[in-house]
């Protein structure tokens, strides 16, 4: 924890009701930032703003644009300024061969984890431009790196969230605002429930640690990309596979 790190600034955490989400909107808050928390789930919603006294709870669908566009608005009016943003709602869909994919699962998996970056990013990015400072950090995995048998889905979509990140960091290079991605491995969230043990251990086997992940080490590396210290990294991938991954 680094008290007072985020003095001044507003950020916003797409799935920051839960999860990886919450950690770093918790650290933020926490070391002096405000916060946006758009999610979907209701419940935990509500839960965030009790545990984040003065975060702003909005129900946001990433998948909706003009949705996004209006909660960006809204953010925005509230707090005067957006200088942060962390994409982390997303799912895993099914567990299943490409030939037996449905496809209503393959288009909302993509929905959520690509398009929804995209949608928050292009609502979010021109407040940033205008006050010449931005933070993004766009949530991968190491799934879009390397691949993982039967998850498809996940895995194009994570790969995409990388070209996308790649993409944007360039366009906005020299705007003041930095645009980075994660890549975690298996980390101890509600995702993981998500998957049969079978494709968890798959996965757990691969990591030279032989662990999975806590929520805290996606928060410490996210909440330094987010920070005034990140200055001469953009458009770039950040590792947190506990060595399964080493590029």
């Amino acid at each position: 924890m680094i008290p007072g790190r985020f003095a001044g600034k507003v950020a916003v955490v797409t799935g920051g009701a839960a999860g990886s989400g919450k950690a770093v909107a918790s650290r933020i808050a926490a070391e002096g930032g405000r916060v946006a928390v758009w999610d979907m789930n209701d419940e935990a919603l509500a839960a965030a703003g009790e545990d984040m006294p003065g975060a702003l709870p909005l129900r946001v669908d990433v998948t909706d644009a003009s949705a996004v566009a209006e909660a960006a608005a809204k953010t925005y009016d509230v707090f005067g300024r957006i200088d942060l943003l962390m994409c982390s709602a997303g799912i895993t869909g099914p567990t299943m061969p490409v030939a037996e994919y449905p496809v209503d699962s393959w288009r909302r998996v993509l929905a959520i984890n690509l398009d929804g970056v995209f949608h928050s990013c292009r609502a979010v990015v021109p407040y940033m431009v205008e006050k010449g400072y931005g933070r993004i950090v766009n949530m991968s995995s190491v799934g879009g790196k390397e691949g993982n048998p039967n998850a498809a889905a996940y895995a194009a979509s994570k790969a995409g969230v990388l070209g996308f990140t790649k993409a944007l960091g360039k366009e906005l290079a020299t705007s003041g605002v930095l645009v980075n991605a994660v890549t975690p491995a298996v980390f101890r969230t509600a995702l993981l429930e998500q998957m049969p043990q079978s494709q968890v251990d798959y996965m757990v086997a691969k990591i030279p640690m032989g662990r999975v992940g806590e929520v805290d080490e996606v928060a410490a590396l996210v909440c330094w990309l987010l920070s005034d210290e990140c200055s001469f990294s953009t458009a770039a991938t950040f590792d947190l596979s506990g060595g399964r991954s080493t590029y």
